[in-house]
C-alpha cells in the first residue's frame, strides 16, 4: 500500500491528491499508446511522464481502463469535430461529392495535424475499450461516437441524392469508412499522396454509380 493510501486511512479528512492538468495526463497516455501500443499505458508510466502522482490519476480517472478510454475519446472527439468541419466547408460550396471526399480524406488530414491522436484511433478500436471494469456512463459515451458518424453519413446521403434510406447511406459508408480503411489504413499509407489521390478517385467512382433505385411499395406499383 502506498504512503498516500495509508495517509488517507489514518487521516480520512486529508485532501485527496488533485490533478491540475488532466490534458497533460491524457497527452502522456496518448503518447505512450501511439509509440508502444495501449499495453504501455500503465498508471505508473503515465504518472512518470506527466509528472503527477499515481494517486492523482486514480482520483481523477478512477482506473487504468477509464484513463485509456478517456484518452481515446478525446482523440475521437477531435477527429469527428475536424471531419464535420471539413464536410461543412465543402457543403457550403454546393458540391456534395467534395463533401464526401472530405469526409473520406479526414483521417489523413487528421494524421498530418495530430499524428499521435490519429495513430491511437487507427490502432485501437472503440470496442477494445469497452469492458466490465469501465463505468456505464463512459461505455455509453464510447458507443455514442458511432452516432455522430452515422448522422454525418445520413446528411451526406441526403445532400448527394436527396435520400437518407439504408441503401443510400450504405454507399456513403463505403466511401467514408470502407475505402479509407482499404486504401490508407490497411496499408499504412495515411501520408502517401498517391494513395490519397487514389482514394479521391475511388470515392468519385462509387458516387457516380450511386445507390440502387428505391423499391416501390405495393401501393405505389398499383
Amino acid at each position: 500500500m502506498s504512503y498516500g493510501a495509508v495517509a488517507l486511512l489514518l487521516f480520512p479528512g486529508m485532501a485527496r491528491p488533485r490533478l491540475h492538468d488532466p490534458d497533460a495526463v491524457l497527452d502522456a497516455a496518448e503518447s505512450l499508446a501511439a509509440e508502444a501500443g495501449p499495453a504501455a499505458v500503465t498508471i505508473r508510466a503515465v504518472a512518470a511522464s506527466a509528472g503527477v502522482s499515481n494517486g492523482a490519476i486514480y482520483h481523477s480517472f478512477g482506473s487504468r481502463a477509464a484513463l485509456v478510454a478517456r484518452t481515446w475519446l478525446r482523440a475521437a472527439h477531435r477527429f469527428l469535430a475536424m471531419q464535420t468541419e471539413s464536410v461543412e466547408s465543402a457543403l457550403a460550396t454546393g458540391d456534395p461529392t467534395d463533401a464526401v471526399v472530405a469526409a473520406a480524406d479526414a483521417l489523413a488530414v487528421f494524421a498530418d495535424r495530430s499524428p499521435q491522436s490519429a495513430r491511437l484511433l487507427s490502432t485501437v478500436s472503440r470496442d477494445q475499450l469497452i469492458g466490465a471494469d469501465l463505468p456505464a456512463d463512459l461505455a455509453a459515451e464510447l458507443m455514442a461516437t458511432d452516432r455522430v458518424l452515422v448522422d454525418l453519413m445520413i446528411r451526406l446521403a441526403r445532400a448527394t441524392w436527396d435520400r437518407g434510406d439504408a441503401a443510400a447511406v450504405d454507399v456513403i459508408t463505403t466511401c467514408v469508412v470502407d475505402l479509407p480503411t482499404a486504401i490508407l489504413l490497411a496499408r499504412r499509407r495515411l501520408d502517401d499522396a498517391t494513395a490519397r489521390t487514389q482514394l479521391r478517385e475511388a470515392v468519385g467512382a462509387v458516387l457516380a454509380v450511386g445507390p440502387p433505385a428505391r423499391r416501390q411499395s405495393r401501393s405505389q406499383r398499383r
